[in-house]
């Protein structure tokens, strides 16, 4: 089941993120989400585990507990939504003719 784990202080790590929920049972991955420009984490990660009542016990004690000075949300990832295909987004709004 995945895990994700919201409110992250920029300075926990995948090491201790996996250690805080291996107290609730084993974890396959924790992944803790870079921006790949700063290579600072984002503030949010995934955490797997195969236990769903394990996963499950886990969110419940998690969500809302301090770690590294900051309050965690913690809930049962969503799949993540596809997104639009093609180029840079939405297109802009026409622009109106000038008048003299």
């Amino acid at each position: 089941m995945d895990i994700y784990v919201g409110n992250l202080s920029y300075d926990t790590t995948e090491a201790g993120l996996k250690q805080q929920f291996e107290q609730f049972g084993p974890v396959d991955r924790a992944n803790v989400i870079m921006d790949k420009f700063s290579g600072k984490s984002k503030g949010f990660a995934f955490v797997t585990m195969s236990d769903t009542n394990a996963a499950n016990k886990a969110i419940a004690e998690m969500n809302g507990k301090e770690i590294d000075g900051r309050r965690l949300v913690v809930n049962a990832a969503r799949p993540r939504e596809p997104r639009p295909a093609g180029g840079f987004g939405g297109g802009g709004g026409g622009g109106g003719s000038r008048r003299y």
